[in-house]
């Protein structure tokens, strides 16, 4: 009887070991995902959409990172002058964007960043948008179940733009200017399985008559499993100086599987 008694304390000691050390362990503070989607049609139009995307995050102490990348390809198929069909890209851009915080107070509210973007886009308006920035933020809230961040700065910009002479010949422009740039993220977890998250990006040059991009995202991730989600994103990219055959605003609705590791 005591023999038993004695295995049963320490198989219960064991297992309250277990639970500690597992309570104790420390949250990593490298987070990565990556999302994939496509769509194809067939029938009178054949084309092919595939679009990527991969983000990491790391938080330790008073340092606070991300990388976002995301490329969309357009593929369609299309007869020529002597009825052969051949598979055309009709659309291709990618974008990456790199942020760091360091926290400068106490409260762990107050931060000052850095930022850079790239932005490359084959079909559209602008061969490609680049910009850097730095400045001041703050995290305005934050709870268990969402948190708000918004930051602000100087920084600078430069445009690759397509443009066409009088005989309509395409040619590139690069176009730089001085910008304010401001941002803000607010991110709410509507319960166990669902995320919403706004982000909006304002990039406006201080003088009149350059080019300003404002852009905005919203998105809704559902948990399917542990590491696999279902995101629906919409997207709106606007530019107030654009060629005259080009359009403003372009936007882009998805619905891709993000795999989190």
């Amino acid at each position: 009887m005591n023999n038993k008694l004695v295995t049963a304390a320490l198989l219960a000691g064991l297992s309250l070991n277990a639970f500690a050390e597992d309570a104790a362990a420390p949250k990593d503070p490298l987070t990565m995902s990556a999302e994939l989607g496509a769509l194809f049609k067939s029938g009178d139009t054949k084309s092919t959409d595939v679009k990527i995307g991969f983000d990491a995050n790391y938080e330790k102490d008073l340092w606070r990172s991300a990388i976002s990348f995301d490329a969309l390809v357009s593929k369609t198929e299309i007869e020529d002058v002597n009825g052969d069909k051949n598979s055309e890209t009709t659309d291709q851009k990618w974008k990456i964007v790199g942020q760091t915080n360091y926290t400068i107070d106490t409260e762990r509210s107050n931060y000052v960043y850095g930022n850079v973007s790239y932005d490359d886009n084959r079909f559209g308006g602008f061969e490609s948008q680049s910009s850097v920035s730095a400045g001041w933020g703050r995290r305005w809230f934050e709870s268990k179940n969402g948190t708000f961040d918004a930051d602000i700065g100087p920084g600078y910009k430069s445009d690759v733009a397509r443009l066409e002479d009088a005989n309509g010949n395409e040619y590139t422009e690069t176009q730089g200017a001085f910008i304010v740039q401001a941002q803000a993220l607010y991110t709410r977890k509507i319960n166990e399985h669902v995320e919403f998250k706004q982000l909006l990006v304002v990039k406006h040059a201080t003088e009149s008559g350059e080019n300003s991009n404002y852009q905005a995202e919203s998105s809704l991730t559902t948990k399917l499993i542990s590491t696999l989600q279902l995101k629906i994103s919409f997207k709106v990219d606007h530019n107030t100086e654009v060629a005259e055959e080009k359009e403003n605003t372009n936007t882009q609705t998805a619905i891709t599987l993000v795999y989190s590791f």
